[in-house]
């Protein structure tokens, strides 16, 4: 066998990447709000996922602007994941931004503005439009072609619905719209009149007949009733911040494309505001607020808080979500210390959902999912000493060492599972935090500018600082 014959062509586009929060489909509530033990690849965190839950659905509603919650509880609690958990219940027509606390600070853009577009990102507005189209089945579609190859396509389609039938001549346009999308008789097409878009919508069932097989994805619809022309009210949901984009320069669509976005005018802003308020009292559009969603709100300075206490008062605001682990902390940019870093009156303002440290149970149970999730068939008793790892170690730590059991499992070649003596070996292989610093205090006189301090003096140098 050559070379060539051993290489592997793999679809670059059906590959999918496996994420620390994949595996996360929703809140896993009920109809009640009620919190099941595991679903939806959640785990535990009853109450706080019954909190998100009513959150989620303030959002769905509308009606409040302006809220903000904070999620705070310890390292390796959950606390983004109950974020991606209510990202995945709003679903794709509900605007959802994330983004870490860190990442306002940009030599490109201001502080205050990277905020105000990412508050912009999570409004969306649902602008309503009529268009005329033509719907019908094809009953019959001639197209003639130069015998040159070049110059004008000639081409004419008969369509139908269940009362009429009308003969159309096709421009180029058209034309190329309908080979594209490999129209022949029988489909049943949609034709937008103003744009020239050609969608189909499905085969027709009285062809159903014509073919003795056909594919899984091929979908049989009715013949369309009424007339072929029809007026259609079409929805196209964009954000703020794209429209901020589109108007605020003459070639601003390219830049969403690009993300070179800039600083955005305010006056540009007010007047995109008052124009949606128009098209709102005259029912061409509607505002639907969403989840702007900031980890690590921690990282934020005196500077972003106070400019976030005056956005939310707007009524074009979105839900604001906060996630810490911090506790009693300096204020970034300040000398005063707060709970978890932020400002008492930015604190006044919030409601804060508590997560709690998970049972060995529960991580366990997480545990579980994350092998489903990376397909890797892991042992019971394995699975039993990667549990003991996590609780004594981290939550963490221990799902980064499944997949490098798994590997080790298959470089073995001895079983199709995850084995305890795989888990020992890349436990012994790759340190966790506490055996690292251990490793440090013990050889630290090996090591380049390591100072050794004890407890006391290290927490007199940060309250110095």
């Amino acid at each position: 066998m050559t070379d060539m014959e051993k290489l592997e062509v793999r679809d670059i586009t059906r590959i999918e990447r496996i994420g620390a929060h994949s595996h996360i489909r929703g809140l896993g509530l009920d109809d009640v709000l009620e919190a099941r033990n595991v679903s939806q690849g959640m785990v535990g965190q009853k109450d706080a996922r019954r909190a998100a839950g009513i959150v989620v659905n303030m959002v769905r509603e509308g009606k409040i602007a302006g809220r903000c919650i904070l999620l705070a509880g310890e390292p390796s609690t959950g606390k983004t994941a109950i974020a991606v958990g209510m990202a995945q219940a709003l679903g794709t027509e509900t605007p959802f931004t994330s983004m870490s606390g860190s990442e306002i600070y940009s030599l490109e853009m201001s502080k205050t503005e990277a905020l105000a577009q990412a508050l912009r990102k999570s409004i969306g507005v649902r602008i309503k439009e009529e268009t005329e189209i033509i719907e019908g089945e094809v009953v019959e579609i001639q197209i003639d072609r130069p015998a040159t190859g070049t110059g004008q396509k000639i081409g004419k389609v008969t369509l139908k619905t269940t009362e009429m039938e009308t003969n159309y001549d096709l421009g180029n346009k058209i034309i190329e719209c309908f080979m594209k999308e490999k129209i022949q008789a029988g489909d049943v097409i949609t034709i937008d009149k103003a744009s020239g878009k050609v969608s189909k919508l499905g085969r027709s069932f009285t062809r159903a007949r014509d073919y003795d097989a056909t594919g899984a994805q091929t979908r049989f619809v009715q013949c369309p009733e009424g007339e072929l022309q029809k007026r259609k009210e079409v929805v196209h949901t964009v954000t703020l911040h794209e429209i901020d984009v589109i108007n605020s320069r003459t070639h601003g669509f390219l830049a969403l494309f690009s993300g070179d976005t800039g600083e955005i005018k305010q006056e540009v802003r007010d007047q995109i505001n008052n124009k949606v308020m128009e098209w709102r009292e005259e029912g061409k559009a509607e505002i639907n607020p969403g989840v702007l969603f900031l980890d690590e709100a921690h990282m934020l300075d005196i500077e972003c808080f106070s400019y976030l206490n005056r956005a939310l008062e707007s009524d074009m605001s979105p839900v604001v979500v906060m996630a810490t682990n911090r506790g009693i902390t300096k204020i970034r940019g300040t000398n005063y210390r707060s709970p978890h870093g932020i400002p008492i009156d930015l604190l006044d303002r919030m409601i804060i959902i508590r997560t709690v440290p998970y049972s060995e149970k529960e991580v366990k149970e997480i545990l579980k999912i994350r092998c489903e999730e990376e397909d890797c068939t892991m042992n019971a008793d394995a699975l039993t000493v990667l549990t003991r790892i996590a609780t004594e170690t981290s939550l963490r730590y221990a799902i980064q060492l499944i997949t490098t059991s798994n590997l080790v499992s298959r470089r073995r070649k001895s079983t199709a599972e995850v084995l305890v003596e795989d888990v020992k070996k890349v436990y012994s292989l790759f340190l966790d935090e506490s055996r690292s610093s251990r490793i440090l205090k013990e050889f630290q006189d090996e090591f380049m500018f390591s100072e050794v301090t004890d407890n006391k003096s290290a927490a007199m140098d940060c309250d110095e600082n």
